[in-house]
């Protein structure tokens, strides 16, 4: 799975836009207060993490991009 079939497979389960943040994909605006977060690092790495409070939070870095849309899926639904 990639970020646009999370994207749809997160639309499919009903999983509010406002919880979720998949960079360059779906980009909430304006930014909700706390969500839980996908984005790459350009090198092929991503990492899932949640931001609250202002902060970045990482849960997992050096994901492949299937790995870490399949842990959001996981933590959304």
């Amino acid at each position: 799975m990639d970020a646009h079939a999370l994207r749809s497979a997160l639309r499919t389960a009903h999983v509010a836009d406002g919880y979720y943040w998949i960079e360059g994909v779906h980009e909430p605006a304006p930014t909700p207060p706390d969500f839980v977060y996908l984005r790459g690092d350009g090198q092929g790495a991503w990492e899932l993490g949640t931001y609250e409070r202002g902060r970045h939070h990482p849960l997992a870095r050096g994901l492949t991009e299937a790995e870490a849309c399949a842990r959001m899926l996981r933590l959304l639904t």
